[in-house]
């Protein structure tokens, strides 16, 4: 089994950076895609950046061209580079991992929160 365990959350004002830190521990940490996710009050969870096994990311358009997304494996640690902070971005990130090949991810953190100031 793959624990997550995320850090780097806390408080901002509008046009600051913060970053983000996923530590996995268990399974080769080669074999998962991995993912951050936020939640906001009220709204729905939604997908914010994705890096494939491969190195490949993908990134929501509320966040790309600020955020970037990388892991290095050595450490078994997935990051989220914020930058440009908006009060928009106001939420709970969640760290996930899933098995290359499958749809569904498996493994989820306990999430760290992040808040933005006007």
């Amino acid at each position: 089994q793959v624990q997550l365990v995320e850090s780097g959350g806390g408080l901002a004002q509008a046009g600051d950076s913060l970053r983000l830190s996923c530590a996995a521990s268990g399974r080769t940490f080669s074999s998962y895609n991995m993912g951050w996710f936020r939640q906001a009050p009220g709204k729905q969870r939604e997908l914010v950046a994705r890096i494939t096994s491969g190195g490949s990311t993908y990134y929501a358009d509320s966040v790309k061209g600020r955020f970037t997304i990388s892991r290095d494996a050595a450490k078994n640690t997935v990051y989220l580079q914020m930058n440009s902070l908006k009060p928009e971005d106001t939420a709970v990130y969640y760290c996930a991992a899933r098995n290359v090949g499958t749809a569904n991810y498996e493994y989820w953190g306990q999430g760290t929160q992040v808040t933005v100031s006007s």
